[in-house]
């Protein structure tokens, strides 16, 4: 390796920049780009939830077998989920605006040519490309957002909205898409294409309002490619894993879940290593195709005194536990019940509303409640609605049991999801935020997939124990399960996300104390983590010189 040219020092002393709070914009051309924003993630939740309810309409059409049929969702979530920190750094290095546009094409593009799709591996190929769109378009949201608004209450007000459009996404999707399905001449093939005129809408939304970011500030614009291949490689394997191992031949027993779990979790072991090796001050100071910046570096988790770490921790427990209530109350309707899609939709309608008043209140106490207070207070809602389901009388009304579990469940994520986003973009520097955007919603969606896979097999091994207690010998799908061993494994999985939940409260108590208020003009954080990084990154000096290079 060589070391830097006298041209690259030059470069890197002109560019030595002071990190500056953005500048206030209009309260117009705010509102616009936040609904552009807020409207690009209802997208992906729409998406999500409409596919969702269609799902027996396209199966039974393009004669695709029940057990496949989650690949329709699985498809879009493995790479929409897995690519979020890659795309974070080139939203950060080349302009987040150009990345959003270009994930809003992708995701618009491939959900078009889903519509007209006639056979299982070509949708779900289409769909798992439209999911490279939805990975490039979230952290460039968060990006701009935050190089858009300074700290202070106009960006807590538009975290909170952004993060509203996700329980409107999944309410719109699911009404909007169970409609279509049920009365559209297209069915189920008509809510892909709404999607991708909705994905028009936001480009054109973002070409009207959302600034072209200025030159990145940064010296060395270089892409950790190994970083990039290792991370999403771990992570994909991972997901899988978490999303098949309880339905594979063998169970978590199977040679080829075994094998690919070992595999993503050495690949995200090597992607830390890889990191750290590339963070050192001696690796900064040599100049090759093998020191690109670091696509993550380590001491992110370090800033405001370790309490970005914790933050990640907590909305990945906290999601483990939300996931885990969406899937098992909607089994426990169909499937213990009896009621039909459209009658369970009707049952989940009150998360949507709840969940748009919680980005509300959080708008207007977020600059003067303690953060820590917030997410633990959201923490706990969050148990409460799932020991609500772990009690539920079968024979009471839904209004004594579904209705305020389904009122409370969206606090937790919506509180801890807003709260959360605010903190993580105070801590993390200009050049840095779509990275740490999406490293956040990387551990929420593996908090999900992490939750899923527990409680599924509480499920699976609370079932079978009772039913043998009973006397029956269960098929490999449950069907002939008693339904007592029913109702105690949903019981069970109840429990296990109340477990969840109350550690998530518990981690937010604890390593969270002293995070002060999230919305303030000026956030002690924010100062934190200059500092800190101000000192890991000068770097890139020949030795004994008085001059050193600061990334902005």
């Amino acid at each position: 390796m060589e070391k830097r040219s006298q041209q690259d020092e030059e470069v890197a002393q002109k560019s030595e920049v002071v990190h500056e709070e953005p500048a206030p914009i209009s309260i117009v051309k705010g509102v616009l780009l936040t609904t552009c924003c807020t409207l690009s993630l209802a997208m992906m939740s729409m998406t999500a939830s409409a596919v969702a309810i269609s799902l027996p309409s396209a199966g039974k059409e393009l004669s695709i077998p029940e057990d496949q049929l989650q690949w329709l969702l699985s498809a879009y979530a493995l790479s929409s989920g897995c690519l979020l920190i890659p795309f974070g750094r080139l939203a950060d290095l080349y302009g987040r605006r150009n990345v959003f546009v270009i994930g809003c094409l992708v995701q618009g593009a491939f959900s078009l040519g889903s519509g007209f799709s006639n056979d299982l591996v070509t949708i779900a190929v289409l769909r798992g490309i439209q999911g490279l769109g939805g990975a490039a378009t979230v952290p460039a949201c968060l990006g701009i957002l935050a190089h858009a608004f300074p700290p202070g209450h106009a960006r807590s007000l538009a975290f909170a909205t952004f993060s509203a459009g996700q329980p409107i996404g999944g309410a719109v999707g699911f009404l909007l898409g169970g409609t279509l399905t049920e009365f559209a001449p297209t069915t189920w093939r008509t809510m892909y294409w709404v999607i991708s005129g909705i994905s028009a809408l936001c480009i054109l939304m973002a070409f009207l309002y959302v600034e072209r970011d200025g030159p990145s500030t940064e010296v060395d614009k270089r892409v950790d490619w190994i970083g990039a291949f290792l991370v999403t490689t771990g992570l994909v394997l991972i997901v899988f894993v978490l999303s098949d191992g309880e339905i594979a031949p063998q169970q978590w027993r199977t040679p080829y879940i075994i094998a690919l779990i070992i595999i993503g979790v050495a690949c995200i072991a090597l992607f830390l290593l890889w990191q750290w090796h590339l963070e050192r001050p001696e690796v900064r100071e040599t100049y090759s195709i093998w020191t690109p910046p670091p696509l993550m570096k380590l001491s992110l988790w370090t800033r405001g005194k370790g309490k970005f770490a914790a933050v990640q921790i907590v909305v990945f427990t906290l999601f483990a536990g939300f996931q885990s209530w969406i899937l098992w109350i909607v089994l426990y309707y169909q499937n213990y019940q009896g009621y039909n899609p459209i009658q369970t939709m009707i049952r989940m309608i009150p998360m949507f509303p709840s969940g748009v008043i919680c980005n509300i209140i959080i708008a207007l106490i977020v600059a003067h409640v303690d953060g820590m207070l917030i997410i633990a207070l959201g923490c706990i809602c969050t148990a409460i609605a799932g020991i609500l389901l772990a009690l539920i009388n079968t024979s009471a009304p839904y209004w004594a049991f579904g209705f305020p579990s389904a009122i409370i469940v969206v606090i937790g994520a919506d509180f801890v999801f807003a709260g959360g986003t605010l903190f993580v973009a105070k801590l993390a520097l200009p050049h840095e935020q779509s990275v740490a955007g999406g490293l956040y919603q990387t551990m929420a969606m593996l908090g999900q997939a992490f939750g899923l896979a527990i409680s599924t097999i509480v499920f699976d091994r609370v079932r079978s124990t009772e039913s043998s207690k009973l006397g029956v010998t269960i098929d490999k799908l449950g069907l002939n399960a008693p339904r007592e061993a029913q109702l105690k494994a949903y019981r069970a999985t109840s429990w296990t996300m109340v477990g969840f939940s109350l550690f998530a409260a518990l981690l937010a108590v604890i390593f969270l104390r002293g995070v002060g208020i999230l919305g303030g003009a000026h956030p002690k954080p924010d100062a934190e983590a200059t500092s800190e990084d101000s000192a890991t990154e000068k770097v890139g000096e020949e030795p004994g010189s008085e001059t050193s290079r600061t990334r902005a």
